[in-house]
């Protein structure tokens, strides 16, 4: 089974919440930022407490956050 790719929603998010940084981001979920980077840039999938714990930072569901990449995108 081929590795499978997340999307996520975090930079949109991070700016329509006040413009928040990667590393107020990090501080707010306990991790660091280079780990939001790799996040942004899709060359890290996150743990599930990491997910359930960036999707509460901004009042969503995991899966309004994170999504498995289809082959059509």
């Amino acid at each position: 089974m081929p590795k499978a790719e997340i999307q996520n929603e975090i930079r949109r998010l991070r700016f329509q919440h006040g413009e928040m940084t990667q590393q107020q981001l990090a501080d707010k979920v306990g991790c660091t930022r280079q780990t939001i980077v790799l996040l942004e840039h899709r060359r890290y999938a996150p743990s599930l407490a990491l997910a359930m714990r960036i999707a509460a930072t901004f009042s969503l569901k995991v899966d309004d956050v994170f999504r498995l990449a289809s082959d059509n995108d």
